[in-house]
């Protein structure tokens, strides 16, 4: 009883002094009685929970619906940091920047003023390498502890840097996750990006923030104070945060005079678990009602009971297993048995020649002297010429082709064979494939 009463105590007292903290940060607003303000500090103990925001992490800040941290990365960088800070100070907002160690020793007056006003100071490595995501932990490591080591030495107060720190890029692997965990930091995600290393326009920027933010209904959001499109939009980015009734959040660490505020787990819950169809349920716990009717016996299957003790059927033998069924019978073809042979159109050709026969040498003898009168005749009759130097009379050239009169009609000629179908080990002269 005494512990549950010191938990509740313990809550009430967390709860009120982020809730003062808050309220007077809003209400201390000189010359801006409309201004956004803080509705609420948060106080974390990065020991507890090791890994923050959605986009990559299961759990995130415990924040109620329409609550919004701003955080700020890779500044600081005037005229732009400087732009930044001025808005925010006018609407009494409060952050949480994420510096590069060599920018901060590049400005360590922004870096003053950013902790002077009231801002969270965390680490976003020396110099934002895009290879944490395949460093080894040594060089991870080395970037982390210089980032912290340049931030602090910018301030000049060791105690003003939180444990907080973000991947550059969010480029993460659990071998370094596992590593700044073991160190004490807390690693921040975001929930909501705006997109504005994209170099898109302010108004841009400002539209995509505010949407997304009203399709999740609150978290982390990440900006990057050294861009342009963020300076130019920050007045916009608070007049929409304003219209749409969101809230901002201060987060700082938790230090022995400032202790953690009291959340319950739920709280940090990031992201919703999928949903499963298929509920989980444990057989051992079901309740089932007795089988209406009773199981039949093995028996009426032809087989014996599961545990091989039925006596009808311990000693039957099982059927032998057999690759291949027994009295098949392989018939041979004889040795003389022939296939026609496949028709010539089978194999897509026009027309397969037969083979040239030799022909007897008295017939090549009377071919050649048919030939030769066949010239003769054919020899065009001398004409007379006239007085113009024309010819009276020009007798037309008969066709070889026609022949001799009172001659027989020459046999075609045959051509060689054709095809990979040859007969007699002739070799083929071409092929006229269709």
């Amino acid at each position: 009883m005494r512990h549950a009463l010191a938990i509740v105590t313990s809550l009430v007292s967390s709860v009120a002094f982020g809730l003062s903290l808050g309220s007077a940060m809003a209400a201390d607003c000189p010359g801006n009685p409309n201004a956004l303000g803080v509705s609420r500090t948060i106080v974390v103990d990065p020991t507890e929970h090791h890994l923050l925001g959605s986009l990559n992490y299961k759990e995130s800040l415990p924040l109620n619906d329409r609550e919004v941290v701003l955080t700020f990365d890779d500044g600081p960088l005037p005229p732009y940091s400087t732009h930044v800070l001025d808005v925010l100070a006018a609407e009494c907002v409060k952050a949480t920047y994420f510096l590069v160690g060599r920018m901060a020793r590049g400005y360590p007056n922004l870096v003053k003023r950013i902790y002077a006003e009231g801002h969270t100071i965390a680490n976003h490595s020396q110099s934002h390498p895009f290879t944490f995501h395949k460093m080894s932990v040594e060089a991870a490591s080395k970037e982390i502890e210089d980032g912290f080591t340049s931030i602090r030495t910018a301030l000049g107060d060791p105690n003003g840097v939180s444990n907080f720190f973000r991947i550059p890029g969010l480029l993460r692997q659990d071998s370094v996750e596992r590593h700044l965990t073991s160190k004490g930091y807390q690693t921040w995600s975001v929930d909501i990006v705006a997109d504005d290393w994209l170099h898109v326009p302010a108004s841009e920027v400002v539209r995509r923030t505010i949407t997304r933010l009203e399709a999740r209904g609150k978290g982390i959001v990440l900006l990057h104070d050294i861009q342009p499109a963020t300076s130019g939009g920050i007045v916009e980015l608070i007049r929409e945060l304003k219209a749409h009734r969101f809230k901002i959040v201060h987060v700082v660490a938790a230090t022995p005079e400032r202790p953690k505020t009291e959340t319950v787990a739920s709280q940090w819950l990031g992201r919703p678990e999928r949903p499963s169809f298929w509920p989980q349920v444990s057989v051992a716990s079901l309740q089932l009602p007795d089988p209406v009717l009773s199981a039949p016996n093995p028996g009426n299957f032809g087989i014996a009971d599961l545990t091989g003790n039925d006596k009808q059927y311990r000693d039957k033998p099982l059927p032998p297993i057999v690759l291949m069924p027994h009295g098949v019978s392989w018939v041979a073809l004889s040795p003389s048995a022939t296939l026609p042979a496949p028709a010539a159109e089978n194999f897509n050709y026009v027309r397969v020649w037969q083979p040239r026969t030799a022909a007897p040498a008295h017939a090549d003898k009377s071919k050649a002297a048919a030939r030769s009168k066949v010239a003769a005749r054919s020899t065009p009759a001398t004409t007379s010429s006239t007085s113009s130097g024309l010819p009276k009379n020009t007798a037309q050239p008969k066709s070889s082709s026609q022949g001799a009169p009172n001659q027989p009609p020459r046999p075609p000629q045959q051509r060689p064979s054709t095809g990979h179908q040859l007969p007699g080990g002739l070799r083929p002269s071409g092929t006229v494939p269709l």
